[in-house]
């Protein structure tokens, strides 16, 4: 089982965490990647969110370069698990093309 979050409003930043720490207590094989993108990009900055990356090695999390760049956010400043991806939608494309189920909080 796979499925890909997609953030890309600041807001959902904790219903997403909430979901991915639900399913994980379900189903702590399930391979799960976040895409940021948008204005979310900024709560990778967020020491909450940046905590959860770091705790939660089984847990892929994207940025898009797009955002990173629209908001003036440098890769140093991340979690430093993040992965920079070159798009965000393209990410989200290519993970349901691998047979990702989409989830959008």
């Amino acid at each position: 089982m796979k499925v890909v979050f997609h953030i890309d409003e600041l807001n959902k930043w904790d219903m997403t965490v909430i979901n991915i720490s639900n399913l994980l207590a379900l189903r702590p094989d399930i391979k799960i990647r976040v895409v940021v993108n948008g204005l979310a990009i900024s709560g990778y900055l967020l020491d909450k969110n940046a905590d959860f990356v770091n705790q939660h090695p089984s847990v892929t999390f994207q940025a898009c370069s797009n955002a990173m760049n629209n908001h003036n956010i440098k890769a140093e400043q991340l979690p430093l698990r993040t992965k920079i991806v070159p798009s965000g939608v393209l990410a989200i494309i290519e993970a349901e093309e691998a047979g990702f189920s989409y989830i959008k909080p």
